[in-house]
């Protein structure tokens, strides 16, 4: 700490003996006492010594004030006081300094002071370990003395937290304080902590600090809000600019859509307070940090995509076009939707379609060059409608076309009732505002840059000059305007926009050698030893010129290559010549316009160069120069190649086009391959089955050729080959005889169910008529009993005929299939040695008849089994009818033995009242008898009576037996 000493002895106004002595007390006392109120009221005495004696303060207590954080943090107020100190000796915010000198030594004292407390790194360590506290008395002066060293020596502060353990990670705990005090200076700290540390940016990013401080800045009313709003967009900025992970970060979370409600200000006229043009002013810069020209260009059109898809360009469309909204932010939005758009064709299209509020409706971009052509108009105002003009028309083909159509003699409106964009770039051209002639001149170069079809569409634009004179071309009026002797800005104008036509178009460089009074204008201009003023109009003189040259195609006989390089060098010297075409380059605003595309000059004066036409310079300067110093015999043999290389171009487009069809053929071919491929799996399987069916077809010839040969003697061999084959011919008779069998008993089975009907009907008709006593009645049933318990027994034989016909009928289809299978191998027969041909044509025919007969036979029993399959399945269906039948019979044969049960209990019971009335008549009888009185004739009648009731009672029991 000596040079701070020697800074404090050389102060003319050093604090006096006594107050040194004061401050060197306290520190002993802080250093010394043992009672902590002690200390606290020491290092409370020397807060309020610190501003005033800060150097004093600074150089005793510095390392006693450092002790105290570290000793005593269990007291909030004395560790309050330290950081309160440190803040005052460090911090370099002075309500009065009166002098440059006394400011520029208070600033020398600050980062003096933060070097010495940064020299042990354990010190910035323990400061963010006592931002963990909540007080509020201790959060908040860590918090003013962490910014404060950020601010003196901030690479150095930024280093120390970056390798602390979670020392990013606490700061970011600020954001989320409850009071607001805190919640703030921690921005101005993330602020401070951010600048120009990509590392540290990463970290705050991913820490969820876009959430928080687009969170912040809703709460705070958005652009409405005080100046917390601004101090989170300026932290936003911090984190998104030159740093692409960032600004992905930002776009893959969904933060852009966040960002329209920012730009939402209504219609109000009024309203526009400081603090919310200054927001507005940062959000804007904002939207342009994540669009810039200098981003990666895949990282930028997703974020102008988004930004389209989410309705910001809308809105700020919507700003562009509304009234009372001040000048510089008309400005800075204009700047804002030039970016948007700029080199993303789809945002182009969309503010091309954009219509200012007018009666009648114009488009936006007619609305914005006549504030461009507008002398009246501010100059950055002016600057940025021609930045806006120029992105929409970057690698925008489609824009381009559009203006130059508004130039042509077609599309020109006769009626003179709305003006055109290409109206208003004329009437700048030629206006005597040599800024408007600038501004002009750079418009219509950008809708020629790098679109040949367009350079030579402008060639067609006629310019009517005055009443009875013809009119004369774009390009002869620029070279008019030229020779007059105008301002250099508007000289330097046309001559970018000459330069720019002419390049890389043979036909616009003849229509300009044609003029034969151009080249003597530029050789003579080139040639002239003027002022310095003059020397860029020589340079760019002489890069027209060149570009005659280079790109001229020799249509023209008086002006040639050749010719045109010896009247350089007569007139003006290749090394003279050369020598101008630097001038360009070495100019002071050329090396400034080539660094960003946006056209930001601090006054009119310094408008010369454009960004692309820098871009173009660099791409001619040397081509050019090494045409001049070129020799005939090189130019020759540069023509030849050029004619070689053309005709191999053509040579291989015509084989790239040869190519292109052939490979159309093969394409073609390889679909016609590929359905021919189908068709052919398709034929093949219906060949496939052909030849099954065939084979099928063979086997039935070859088992019927065997079935001849047991009937035809002469057909010998034919019996061999099936006997050897395994098949025996008395198998088909043993299948007759079987078919014939079944026939027979399908039959009996008929004329049985016929006979079980006939049964049926009787038995219904029986039961329809009941008898009328007791005794017919009981006889029904039992005969109906025995009636029933034989169809049971017939139906039971029935069915076991039934399945044991049906068991034959599987096995006889089962013996016919391997009938059939076992002729599939069978061969064709071959012919009996010694026959002649006729004998064995004659055969063949007899075969083929016997054959055919035989086919006929064949479907003849087919067709019996199936009709005898059917007469089978009519059966069934007859006997579930019969079966139905006899169930309804068993439930009245049921019902009738009820019936017989009842009345049989009826006759028990008369039975009973008999014996009863036979009892009291013997008794009366012997009463009578008793009394005397004859009972003869009533007893023979009685007796009479019992044997005829003994008969009946026998006739009932014989009844009742067979029941």
């Amino acid at each position: 700490m000596n040079f701070l000493r020697g800074v404090m002895g050389g102060q003319s106004a050093g604090p006096q003996h006594t107050e040194a002595e004061t401050i060197q007390k306290l520190c002993d006392r802080v250093a010394s006492s043992t009672l902590l109120d002690d200390r606290r009221n020491a290092v409370r005495a020397l807060k309020s010594l610190s501003k005033k004696y800060r150097l004093e303060v600074g150089i005793q207590a510095m390392e006693h004030l450092i002790h105290v954080l570290q000793t005593d943090r269990s007291d909030s107020e004395i560790i309050g006081y330290a950081l309160d100190t440190l803040y005052n000796i460090i911090s370099n915010d002075e309500e009065e300094e009166v002098e440059e000198n006394s400011t520029r030594q208070s600033e020398d004292l600050g980062s003096q002071f933060t070097e010495i407390f940064i020299k042990q790194p354990e010190n910035v360590t323990l400061l963010l370990s006592l931002l963990e506290e909540f007080d509020f008395h201790v959060r908040w002066p860590g918090v003013k003395l962490l910014t404060s060293l950020l601010k003196q020596l901030g690479p150095q502060v930024q280093q120390i937290i970056l390798v602390s353990p979670m020392g990013v990670s606490r700061l970011m705990d600020l954001l989320a304080d409850s009071r607001e005090v805190i919640r703030n200076d921690g921005v101005l700290l993330l602020q401070a902590l951010t600048r120009s540390n990509g590392a540290i940016q990463k970290i705050v990013a991913f820490e969820n600090a876009f959430e928080r401080l687009l969170d912040i800045i809703t709460e705070e009313g958005n652009s409405d809000g005080g100046i917390v709003v601004e101090d989170c967009l300026i932290l936003l900025q911090n984190l998104l600019k030159n740093n692409n992970s960032n600004q992905n970060f930002f776009k893959e979370g969904s933060y852009i859509q966040r960002m329209k409600p920012w730009f939402d200000v209504g219609d109000e006229n009024s309203g526009w307070s400081a603090q919310k043009v200054t927001n507005l002013h940062v959000m804007l810069q904002l939207v342009r940090v994540l669009v810039s020209p200098t981003n990666p260009p895949g990282a930028t059109s997703s974020c102008q995509k988004a930004m389209f898809q989410c309705g910001l360009l809308q809105q700020l469309c919507t700003i562009l076009m509304a009234t009372g909204v001040p000048a510089d932010i008309l400005t800075e939005t204009i700047n804002t939707v030039s970016e948007v758009i700029r080199g993303y064709q789809v945002n182009q299209d969309y503010f091309a379609s954009v219509n200012a509020p007018s009666n009648p409706p114009r488009p936006a971009i007619v609305v914005l060059l006549m504030s461009m052509v507008n002398e009246r108009q501010p100059f950055v105002l002016r600057c940025a409608v021609l930045y806006c003009f120029q992105c929409f028309l970057y690698k925008n083909q489609k824009g381009q076309g559009e203006i130059v159509s508004t130039l042509l003699p077609s599309t020109i409106d006769a009626t003179g009732n709305s003006v055109s964009a290409g109206q208003l770039l004329c009437g700048g051209l030629f206006s005597t505002d040599s800024l408007s002639n600038w501004c002009a001149a750079v418009a219509l170069a950008h809708a020629l840059q790098e679109n040949a079809t367009q350079k030579e569409q402008l060639l067609r634009v006629q310019l009517a000059t005055s009443i009875g004179n013809p009119p004369v071309s774009l390009l002869q009026q620029c070279t008019n305007i030229l020779s007059q002797g105008s301002k250099i800005q508007t000289r330097v104008g046309l001559l970018m926009l000459l330069c720019t036509w002419l390049s890389n178009c043979p036909i616009a460089v003849t229509h300009f050698l044609h003029n034969s009074a151009n080249v003597p204008f530029l050789t003579g201009q080139i040639a002239e030893n003027l002022g310095e003023e003059e020397q860029l109009v020589q340079g760019l003189c002489a890069l027209l010129l060149g570009i005659s040259i280079y790109f001229n195609d020799n249509s023209l006989e008086s002006y040639m290559k050749e010719k045109l390089k010896q009247l350089i060098e007569k007139r003006i010297g290749k090394e003279n010549f050369i020598e101008k075409l630097g001038f360009i380059s070495k100019h002071e605003l050329y090396s400034r316009a080539s660094q960003k595309p946006q056209p930001n000059f601090p006054s009119p004066e310094y408008m010369i160069f454009d960004h692309e036409f820098t871009k173009l310079v660099k791409e001619l300067e040397g081509v050019i120069t090494k045409a001049i110093y070129k020799s005939s015999e090189e130019d020759k043999k540069e023509e030849e190649v050029k004619k070689t290389l053309e005709q191999h171009d053509s040579i291989v487009t015509h084989y790239k086009n040869m190519i292109r069809e052939q490979d159309l053929q093969l394409e073609e071919l390889k679909q016609q391959i590929s359905t021919l491929k189908c068709q052919n799996e398709q034929l093949q399987t219906a060949v496939t089955q052909q030849v099954s069916q065939i084979q099928q077809h063979k086997d039935q010839y070859n088992l019927l050729k065997v079935q001849l040969g047991k009937d035809n003697p002469h057909q010998g061999s034919y019996s061999d080959a099936t006997q050897m084959n395994g098949i025996q011919p008395e198998e088909v008779g043993r299948l007759r005889e079987e078919i014939k069998e079944l026939k027979s008993n399908q039959e009996l089975l008929q004329s049985q169910l016929a006979e079980k009907d006939s049964l049926i009907e009787n038995l219904k008709s029986s039961q329809a008529s009941p008898g009328t006593n007791e005794q017919s009645s009981a006889t029904a049933s039992a005969q109906d009993s025995e009636q029933i318990a034989e169809l049971k027994q017939e139906l039971a034989t029935l069915k076991s005929q039934l399945n044991s016909q049906s068991v034959e009928i599987t096995k006889l289809q089962t013996e016919k299939q391997e009938l059939l299978q076992k002729t599939e191998t069978f061969a064709k027969p071959a012919p009996v040695p010694g026959e002649s041909e006729a004998v064995a044509a004659a055969k063949t025919t007899d075969v083929e008849g016997r054959l055919s007969a035989l086919l006929q036979e064949t479907k003849e029993l087919k067709n019996e089994i199936k009709a005898l399959s059917e007469e089978r399945a009519a059966i069934k269906e007859q006997l579930d009818a019969s079966n139905s039948t006899i169930a309804i019979l068993q439930n009245e044969k049921n019902k009738l033995e009820v019936d017989v049960t009842d009345s049989k209990k009826e006759q028990d019971d008369l039975l009973v009242l008999l014996a009863d009335q036979d009892q009291k008549i013997f008794s009366l009888k012997n009463k009578l008898k008793e009394l005397g009185h004859p009972v003869e004739e009533e007893d023979e009648l009685e007796s009479g009576d019992q044997d005829d009731e003994e008969d009946e009672d026998e006739d009932n029991g014989k009844d009742q037996g067979p029941i």
